[in-house]
């Protein structure tokens, strides 16, 4: 059991920050994923409600 908390410790961060070129593709990934959740999420609360919600009355008109 030393053994791997050794092991882990000494392959964790060299400790030098290298410089940032753009975006990695895990940022594009998960900002795609967070995307496409959010537009699920919304789909099927629109699809929720429009069950319960009473069908809309015409405007009244004026003769």
């Amino acid at each position: 059991m030393p053994v791997l908390v050794m092991l882990a410790v000494e392959s964790g961060h060299s400790g030098v920050a290298h410089p940032l070129t753009g975006f990695a593709l895990s940022d594009v990934a998960l900002f795609v994923i967070a995307v496409v959740a959010v537009w699920q999420v919304r789909r099927a609360l629109r699809k929720r409600f429009a069950k319960t919600r009473a069908p809309a009355k015409p405007p009244f008109k004026k003769d």
